[in-house]
């Protein structure tokens, strides 16, 4: 679907008012998770969570971001308008992902080089499991809502919150790794491995690439 046509589509305010809602549920859920995840990870010296708990509340900037967008088309007179608005969205997130990156490379590095290993946490494993289905739903919700609006901004969102999906298995699968086996490299290393992605869909987000065309 081309943007004119999607912004131009009968069923476009209905669309917009589906992205909205997904958008308050990116952010209230990742509040309330990063809250709970950075006090479990307090309590249980685990950097792996704390990070995991930080990354929360990026997502939710994230979210923020595309909450002003949404609304700035609602508010627009004009394509041009909505079109400046889409622009500076997409800048935003592009951002997002670039710090998020950037936090979990010199977190994860941080862990290598301490020997900080991950501590089980029964708080933790329950928020992150609990994560892995909410941010799952979400994401594919919000590609499907990004495709239909024809909103790159929205695109990139989306892919951030798979992003979060992965983090809440990498972060699971190293406390359970390391208590289970001592392995306690294995969550660090598999947090700098994701890192390409984040980097690879911000460089495509602030380009501006096509990435909502089916």
């Amino acid at each position: 679907m081309s943007e004119l046509a999607a912004l131009a589509a009968p069923g476009r305010p209905d669309l917009l008012r589906r992205a909205l809602r997904l958008e308050y549920l990116t952010v209230g859920w990742n509040v309330v998770e990063g809250v709970v995840a950075v006090g479990a990870a307090l309590a249980a010296g685990s950097v792996a969570l704390l990070g995991f708990g930080i990354d929360s509340f990026v997502e939710s900037a994230s979210g923020t971001v595309l909450v002003w967008r949404l609304w700035a088309e609602r508010r627009a007179a004009d394509h041009e308008a909505i079109e400046v608005v889409e622009r500076r969205a997409q800048k935003l997130v592009a951002m997002s992902l670039f710090g998020l990156a950037a936090f979990i490379a010199a977190d994860a590095a941080r862990t290598l080089i301490a020997q900080d290993a991950p501590s089980p946490s029964a708080v933790g494993i329950a928020v992150t499991t609990l994560s892995i289905g909410v941010m799952y739903w979400l994401a594919r919700a919000k590609r499907r809502t990004a495709i239909a609006l024809g909103s790159r901004a929205m695109e990139a969102d989306a892919f951030q919150t798979t992003a979060c999906w992965w983090l809440s298995l990498i972060v699971l699968a190293g406390i359970g790794v390391n208590a289970i086996t001592g392995w306690w490299w294995a969550d660090p290393v598999a947090a700098i491995a994701m890192t390409w992605f984040l980097v690879w869909e911000g460089r495509e987000t602030w380009k501006g690439e096509d990435c909502c065309e089916p």
